[in-house]
This record gives C-alpha cells, sequence and structure tokens, in this order.
C-alpha cells in the first residue's frame, strides 16, 4: 500500500455496455461459434446513454482499466470522458465454445451462451481454447492486479465483461474482500468490494 493511504481503494468491476451485435436470431452450434468470434470483436450499439454514476465513478477513481476487446474499449471511452485508462486482454471475457451440435439444432445466441457456459464451467468442455482452471488462473492474476492499483489508497474502475468480472469477483473475495454494492449483471451495471476491516 502507497504511503499514506490507511487502506486500499475499491475495486469497481462494471460490465461493458450494450453490444452492437443482434442476438435476434436462430444458429447452429458452428454458426454460433462464428457468431460469438465476431460478437468479441465487434463495438458497442451507437447512442447508448452512460450512466451518470459510472461517469462520477470514472472521475473519482485513481486508475481506470478495461478489457483489448472492442466493446470494453469504447466503454472506458463512454465512462472515463477522455480520461486515459490502461488496456490489458488480462481482462478479457472467458471463452464460449458451444458443444458441436448437429446443425439442425438451431437456437439463439443466449441459449448457446448458457449451454456453452454450463459446458465449459461444469465438464471442463473448452475445445482447446482456454479452461476453466486457466481462467481461474487468469482470474486470481486479475484481482492481484486490481488489488495492487488499489493499493495507492484510490479506486480502481474496471471496464470488462460480465462472467469474468464474476470470477474476478470471487477471486476478491477470497482474498479478504467483500461486495458492498451490488449492481446486479445487467449492461452498465457495477459491483463495488471493499477489503474487509482486520
Amino acid at each position: 500500500m502507497a504511503e499514506g493511504a490507511d487502506k486500499p481503494g475499491a475495486v469497481i468491476l462494471v460490465r461493458h455496455g450494450r453490444p452492437a451485435l443482434s442476438r435476434r436470431r436462430l444458429l447452429s452450434s458452428r454458426e454460433y461459434r462464428a457468431w460469438w468470434a465476431e460478437y468479441e470483436a465487434t463495438g458497442l450499439k451507437p447512442d447508448q446513454v452512460t450512466p451518470a454514476a459510472l461517469r462520477e465513478a470514472a472521475r473519482n477513481a485513481g486508475a481506470i482499466v478495461a478489457s483489448s476487446r472492442a466493446r470494453s474499449l469504447e466503454t472506458a471511452h463512454a465512462v472515463g470522458e477522455g480520461r486515459d485508462f490502461m488496456a490489458d486482454a488480462l481482462f478479457i471475457e472467458a471463452p464460449l465454445p458451444p458443444p458441436s451440435w448437429p446443425d439442425w439444432i438451431r437456437l439463439p445466441p443466449i441459449v448457446w451462451g448458457f449451454i456453452s457456459r454450463t459446458a465449459w464451467w461444469f465438464f471442463d468442455h473448452h475445445h482447446g481454447e482456454e479452461s476453466r482452471r486457466e481462467a481461474e488462473s487468469r482470474a486470481d492474476a486479475a484481482a492481484g492486479r486490481l488489488m495492487e492499483l488499489a493499493g495507492e489508497g484510490r479506486d480502481v474502475l474496471l471496464l470488462a465483461h460480465g462472467f469474468f468480472n464474476t470470477m474476478i469477483g470471487r477471486a476478491l473475495q477470497r482474498r479478504g474482500w467483500r461486495c458492498t454494492v451490488d449492481g446486479g449483471w445487467r449492461y452498465w451495471s457495477a459491483r463495488r468490494f471493499e477489503k474487509k476491516a482486520t
């Protein structure tokens, strides 16, 4: 912790804004894999209103960090209102490889996402991509990075992704932090973590 700082700042985990890519379609497993790759490269849907509370949190933060995905970078620009921020692939979303099912099975992306996440989390289905164990190790490293930044005594704002933010939150809790404000899981939502008093 920095000299003169009584306690670490808070770590605020924010989910990015609403992406531009539509979820209103039916896809095969193979098509969903391509859809997810496009989603990973796509930015935000235009003309969204950035929540005032997030803009204020960015103004008060000692550091702003984003994942290197376009939707997170654009969220950081919108929330930070011109402030410099750090972008790092350490904070990208955990992968969502779908099971290889026949093409006649066609589902909406939100259903494929649920199936893929369940298979990845519970059955170690990662299709050669990052495994759950590897992602948990990355989340622990991400939590350590954020704690180090918060050690300066000012809040740290992370603009990243829904599920991986959850994994970072779990890692923070294992290290003695607690969620003091839970804004849920929607786009633009925020969860605030503070170090427990010892």
